[in-house]
């Protein structure tokens, strides 16, 4: 067996593909270079079943990735594990490179989230990369639920998340991206966003890739078959064997059907689940939405409702 990479090898943090509209702004900052203190985060977690709860068994970091510890405040599910991961950087700069990995061993309850919204800044030279490796095994329920991802003016970044699912684990996983500093008037002002989901099996069987290609400049947002015009898109994905794909897919259908919102919800390939996509300019009324759509499939797959996440 070939040894593992070191953390602070690049070929552990580094993407192993960066899609070209991405690449093509590398470049060598006259600040901070890549891989300098400070430029790797690098977060990496795991969770087992221990007695009647869920609990953080291995635990490592390197700023700025970090989290708080593990709470226990669903009151429908006191073995659920709700973890906030943080940024001691306060946002994403150019040439960071972070890569997190979240291992959730069988049986297990999870929920995460992120403390607030992840901001990424402007960037005069190279771009930004954030990696999530995210595994449930057999029998895990496992909520990966970030607040939205607010790229600022001339930003340039690319995410990829990794969701491998046991056939027999639920993942419920949502993203959000918020156009600019709305309040500011900045609307599609980055350079380019581009993000990757894809759903594997344990053995690395591909059952889903969501691919996202945003570059502003000359009008490559606005169209009808991109955002058109709006200031909110949002995706929630949900894997699991708890409840027939078609039923989730009618559950999530149901639960936006008078929001008002332009969306569209189908089966997932392998009937695993089923996913949506939300358009909208409002933020608070499509943050509304998606916690809707999370609190039916979880009364749907668990029987119980989502609980109130207060966040500073």
């Amino acid at each position: 067996m070939a040894a593992a990479v070191p953390r602070l090898d690049p070929r552990h943090y580094e993407p192993a593909r960066v899609p070209y509209e991405v690449r093509r702004h590398a470049g060598t900052p006259d600040t901070l270079a890549v891989g300098r203190p400070g430029k790797v985060g690098l977060l990496e977690l795991a969770f087992e079943k221990i007695g009647e709860r869920t609990e953080l068994t291995s635990h490592y970091q390197k700023s700025p990735l970090q989290i708080m510890r593990p709470l226990y405040f669903d009151p429908a599910r006191p073995d659920l594990a709700v973890t906030f991961l943080m940024s001691t950087g306060g946002g994403i700069l150019q040439a960071d490179r972070l890569r997190t990995d979240i291992r959730c061993g069988a049986a297990t309850a999870v929920h995460l989230t992120t403390q607030a919204a992840t901001k990424v800044y402007r960037m005069e030279h190279d771009y930004a990369t954030q990696l999530v490796n995210l595994e449930a095994g057999p029998g895990a329920y496992v909520e990966y639920l970030p607040e939205p991802v607010i790229p600022f003016v001339d930003s340039r970044s690319y995410q990829r998340t990794v969701l491998t699912v046991d056939a027999d684990a639920t993942v419920v996983a949502g993203e959000t991206l918020i156009a600019g500093r709305l309040a500011r008037g900045e609307r599609h002002a980055y350079q380019v966003f581009a993000a990757d989901l894809e759903v594997r099996r344990p053995g690395g069987e591909l059952v889903a890739l969501d691919t996202v290609r945003l570059e502003p400049a000359g009008g490559g947002v606005a169209g009808p078959a991109v955002l058109g015009g709006h200031d909110v898109m949002s995706s929630l994905y949900v894997l699991s064997p708890l409840a027939p794909a078609a039923r989730i897919a009618d559950v999530l259908h149901e639960a936006l059907a008078d929001r008002g919102l332009l969306y569209g919800v189908s089966v997932l390939p392998q009937d695993s689940g089923a996913w949506l996509r939300l358009l909208g300019s409002d933020t608070r009324a499509c943050a509304a939405a998606l916690r809707t759509a999370w609190d039916a499939v979880r009364r749907l797959l668990i029987g119980v409702p989502a609980p109130e996440l207060r966040k500073t």
